[in-house]
């Protein structure tokens, strides 16, 4: 296991919960020994070692062979040279998002393509068939991206259910998945999530607080705002840019994520201002959901993030904007001392045909700590599915490098959602033009609610 924090810590548990193994046969390497009570308790051995990509292979290799496991919990390690490792030492893999070397994300020097989240699936997916046998490497799943793909999935197949379009059986092909997507009209999809968690202690100046990797959420905050781009869109983003290569699935803006708010709806919460943070998930999904010629497709729903964090995370966001976008020099994550609150996560699917459906979790800390020690609500809609996607590789070992939108949903499911609480699908009415026009006059298409610039608050 390289890297042992929030996720890692809750993870653990899971694993000698849901795998026959000891202990003693898993490794945890980690750059300090902060964080490592939760390993000590459970008699599981450690190495303090800082990993870079002038010592990777003099930390791991020793402790890597044919039929392991590299569960890759860390930040600013790369994940393509990680999965080079294990492809070559034969080796399984699963990370929660494909990272690359510190700096990459914000280095002003290089394009803002390249420092996308488009860029770095591009890499990783060129992994693929190195081998004629090769191991399996599973890229980015957690809870999103990662177990969104399978909500999504699921609330297709609700969808269908509920309209008299459900097919005999789900589909098993990406273009099955995308056809039905187009039967359904879905013209966007946000991961839609409200987390309202508070801690005792309030946040302080200069201090950046989080319900999981305070590093992670920085880092990824202060990429380019990236979402896929569906095919019914028709007021191109003014700072938007397209990608020359690859998928073309997606595209992106000329500012951070988290100076990016758009509209969005969740069942408990309502309307919400969210931060359209980029996610792998905004990618895939939008790609496996392509159908047509990538360049020009016939059908592509627009996907994105819609993350409104807790408080304290949008006072941290608040605060490191304003020293411009340079990091606060004390960070702290809320798992233990949380008082009170719920992670409200799951995927908002919307279209004329049948507005909007909203599927997922409402994890309560109460239910989260009850059903797994050492986790937050948060950190349990991660832990879950990184657990899950353990055990599915391990059941099946030689499947080459996969994303989430490649694994079977239902049997996915079939693990994770004991762990997420009260999971529920509701229709709405919600639109983004709901109660708008008010109290100033706004730049709106009132004919196509579900256009993004209607989404988007400028």
């Amino acid at each position: 296991m390289l890297g042992f924090g929030s996720i890692g810590q809750g993870v653990l548990p899971l694993l000698l919960r849901h795998i026959e193994m000891q202990p003693a046969q898993i490794l945890i390497v980690k750059p300090s020994a902060k964080g490592l009570e939760a390993a000590n308790a459970l008699g599981v051995p450690h190495l303090i070692a800082p990993v870079s990509c002038d010592n990777l292979r003099d930390v791991l290799d020793p402790h890597l062979g044919s039929g392991d496991f590299l569960l890759n919990l860390s930040v600013d390690v790369c994940s393509v040279d990680l999965i080079r490792l294990c492809q070559e030492r034969d080796a399984l893999y699963l990370d929660t998002c494909i990272e690359p070397w510190p700096g990459a994300y914000t280095d002003a020097s290089r394009p803002p393509a390249q420092r996308t989240n488009y860029a770095l699936r591009e890499q990783a997916l060129a992994l693929r068939g190195r081998g004629r046998h090769p191991s399996t490497a599973v890229l980015t799943h957690g809870a999103n991206p990662g177990m969104v793909s399978y909500l999504v999935k699921q609330a297709l197949c609700d969808m269908a259910a509920q309209t008299g379009l459900a097919p005999p059986v789900a589909p098993t092909t990406r273009r099955g998945w995308a056809e039905l997507a187009r039967q359904l009209d879905v013209r966007v999809i946000h991961i839609a999530e409200r987390d309202t968690q508070v801690g005792a202690e309030r946040k302080q100046p200069g201090e950046f607080v989080n319900t999981w990797s305070a590093d992670g959420f920085a880092s990824e905050g202060r990429q380019p705002a990236e979402l896929g781009w569906g095919t019914h869109e028709r007021h191109f983003p003014p700072d938007g840019a397209r990608h020359e290569q690859g998928s073309r699935a997606a595209l992106y803006l000329n500012r951070p994520g988290a100076a990016t708010r758009v509209r969005s709806w969740t069942p408990l919460a309502g309307a919400i201002q969210g931060y359209l943070i980029t996610h792998g998930e905004s990618i895939s999904i939008a790609d496996h959901l392509t159908l047509g010629d990538p360049a020009n497709p016939v059908y592509r729903p627009t996907v994105h993030y819609a993350y409104h964090p807790c408080d304290d995370a949008v006072l941290s966001v608040h605060e490191m904007a304003g020293q411009n976008w340079q990091m606060q020099p004390r960070q702290r994550i809320l798992k233990d001392d949380i008082v009170q609150g719920m992670d409200e996560l799951g995927v908002l699917l919307m279209g004329p045909s049948r507005g909007a459906y909203w599927y997922g979790s409402q994890l309560t800390i109460e239910q989260a700590r009850a059903l797994c020690p050492g986790n937050s609500a948060t950190s349990l809609q991660v832990t879950a599915p990184v657990m899950a996607g353990v055990v599915w590789a391990m059941r099946n070992p030689r499947r080459d490098v996969v994303e989430p939108d490649d694994l079977p949903h239902e049997e996915m499911l079939e693990m994770i959602l004991p762990y997420l609480g009260p999971v529920v699908g509701v229709a709405s009415s919600w639109t983004p033009l709901d109660d708008r026009d008010w109290p100033f006059r706004e730049d709106l298409d009132r004919e196509d609610p579900w256009q993004f610039k209607n989404f988007r608050i400028t």
